[in-house]
Formats: structure tokens, sequence, C-alpha cells
């Protein structure tokens, strides 16, 4: 593993292989669980949906965790039904969650089910008193976007949660959090896999806005990366 640190608190981390970027976020996701039950008595966590953590999720459902102490939550959804194979919280669950013992009550699912505006209504109530969170996980699109935000589409940061529309990816109807809330968090851990997210993070790095440098906590981010190749120039 290699590591660059640039000026803006944004570490990044190169792997040879998806087994050694999945084992190490493993670890890293593991590792945060940890300190937060020991420092709140529980750990909040943020997912990513789509296919690059899936692989990741997959792994965690064979630890051994304090998972009683869990809590679960999901940067974005789809607006499709529960049962819908696009949806990230069926993923989520089907890979990781309905295998290990954290409390049903614990797992919080977007409900877009109920359509954008619905759905983000009542997942901001969910999240409201909700503490700061210990880890929040994130995906790069191709186009630079992460959870929903996409770019070029502006965001109401004055809530928690809102609702997408038109997307330039299919379905055109989402919910997602907030820049505001996702950067309320102690950690933010990317995963970028693929030669397609190559032109992404070269933008990044060059510092081009996109709407993964929405998210700067005090703390910083540190992004994952197997497949594509970090100019050092």
């Amino acid at each position: 593993m290699t590591q660059n640190t640039s000026l803006d608190n944004t570490r990044w981390h190169t792997f040879q292989s998806q087994d050694a970027i999945n084992q190490a976020a493993v670890k890293r996701i593991l590792a945060a669980a940890e300190e937060a039950i020991q420092q709140h008595g529980s750990f909040l966590v943020v997912l990513a949906g789509g296919s690059t953590p899936k692989s990741v999720y997959q792994l965690l459902s064979q630890q051994k965790a304090d998972w009683a102490k869990w809590h679960v939550f999901h940067n974005d959804d789809r607006c499709l039904p529960v049962d819908h194979v696009d949806r990230n919280s069926k993923m989520a669950r089907d890979v990781w969650l309905n295998h290990v013992a954290i409390p049903q009550n614990q797992i919080h699912d977007i409900p877009t089910e109920l359509g954008n505006v619905e759905g983000a209504k009542a997942y901001a109530k969910t999240l409201n008193g909700v503490r700061a969170f210990d880890l929040v996980i994130l995906g790069l699109g191709e186009d630079g976007h992460t959870a929903s935000l996409f770019p070029n589409q502006a965001v109401d940061n004055s809530a928690d949660v809102v609702p997408v529309f038109d997307a330039p990816k299919p379905p055109a109807d989402r919910v997602t959090m907030s820049q505001n809330r996702l950067n309320n968090t102690h950690e933010v851990l990317f995963l970028v896999t693929g030669v397609g997210k190559q032109e992404a993070v070269d933008n990044w790095r060059k510092g081009v806005k996109i709407p993964a440098t929405l998210i700067a906590p005090k703390n910083g981010v540190d992004i994952y990366c197997f497949g594509v190749t970090l100019d050092c120039s």
C-alpha cells in the first residue's frame, strides 16, 4: 500500500488487488467501531451503496464484532420498492446485515418506497437527535458524484436529508443525506475501484470541484483506491 497526502487533508491510499482493499477497509471499519463503542457505547456508521462496497460488506458478514452496539444508516437510496434488486438497503441486508446480530431497530433504511419527498421527510425524522456519525463510507461515481450528490445539481443543506429529482443515473428520483450531515462525522472512508473512476480521481487531485470534494469534515477523508493511478507529478 502507498499513501499520498494532499494539502486539503485528503489522504490517498492505493492497493494492488481487490482483496487487499477489501481487507484494509474491513480492518478500518472494525477499528472505528471498537473506538466508537469505547468512547460512546455505540457505533454509528453510514453505508455507501452501489457495487463497490458490496464485497466489503460480504467480508464484514464473516467477522466478529459487538454487533449489538452498531447503528446502521444509508447515505442515499433509490426510489424503488423495498425488495427491488437496485435498492442499496436490500444489497446491504442480503450480503451482510441479515447475517449478523445487529438489532433490527438499529438498522435504518431510507424509506424511498414512499417517494423522494416523503422518504426524505421520514428519514430526516429518523436522524433527528442522532449525534455525529462515527464513520461515513462513500463511493465515487465516474462523473465525480458521491451519495446522490450529482454535478450541477444544487442540494438544500438546511436539511439533513433531501429529495433528489432528475438524477442523471436512473432512477431519477432518489433520497440523499446532504453534504452538511455527511460532514458531521468523525471519519470518512471513500472506496474507489475501477479504471472508470480515473477521470474523477484526476480531477479531484487537480483541485477540480466535483461533488465528492463537498465532503470535507474537520478530520479529513481517507480514500482507498484500486484500479486507478495516482498522478504524483
